[in-house]
């Protein structure tokens, strides 16, 4: 929970607010915003150049970015340095990381288009909240977890590893691992066996199963 009168003497806007303090934006978070916007700018222009310069530029918009890893523009960010991505991760267009506080994905992390990662809060006293009072709770995604197309992830949601989130889903709580959760608000509606994989050439998936993409 943040405390919304807390202050941390000792610690800028931004340490406050990325360790999870009650904050108001400075002039520093106001640079670090437009910094990492035009970053996406000149990242959108490479990436539809195949410039390979494309990966040292998301390298410079993210705080760690593993092996391998892609994400298509557009791409949007508060800060960009709050978000961390493991080996392996894919990020299809249009994807949206509201990083006040840390978003923390694990390697092979699966994550459709339009889905919206969303740390910020802001207190239900109309007056803190007048003020401009803004606080932020992190996100973790487990590793091997697939995330459909709209998803929105709330502040302060773990996803176990291997889980699969339904298209359009607002995950609003933690979601177990090798869970498979749909729905507004998302519900667990079974979990995903060792053995549960396409080993048959022939295999083809069914609507259910397209219908979470």
């Amino acid at each position: 929970m943040v405390n919304w009168q807390q202050k941390r003497e000792g610690k800028s806007v931004f340490q406050q607010m990325t360790a999870g303090y009650a904050y108001r934006p400075d002039d520093e978070c106001i640079d670090l915003h437009r910094r990492v916007t035009q970053l996406t700018q000149v990242y959108a222009q490479q990436y539809y150049a195949s410039d390979p310069m494309m990966t040292e530029t998301l390298n410079e918009m993210v705080g760690s970015l593993g092996e391998g890893s892609m994400i298509r523009p557009a791409v949007s960010f508060d800060y960009g340095v709050n978000t961390h991505i493991g080996a392996g991760c894919f990020f299809n267009f249009g994807c949206i990381f509201l990083d006040v506080a840390p978003i923390t994905f694990n390697d092979g992390v699966l994550v459709g288009p339009n889905v919206q990662f969303l740390t910020p809060t802001h207190p239900l006293n109309p007056v803190d909240r007048a003020a401009l009072w803004e606080g932020g709770l992190p996100i973790t995604v487990g590793r091997n977890v697939w995330i459909g197309g709209g998803a929105i992830i709330l502040p302060g949601v773990t996803i176990g590893e291997n889980a699969v989130i339904g298209a359009g889903a607002v995950v609003s709580k933690d979601i177990p691992a090798n869970a498979v959760a749909v729905g507004n608000p998302a519900k667990v509606v079974r979990y995903v066996a060792e053995d549960e994989r396409p080993t048959d050439p022939n295999h083809q998936y069914s609507p259910q199963a397209l219908r979470l993409a």
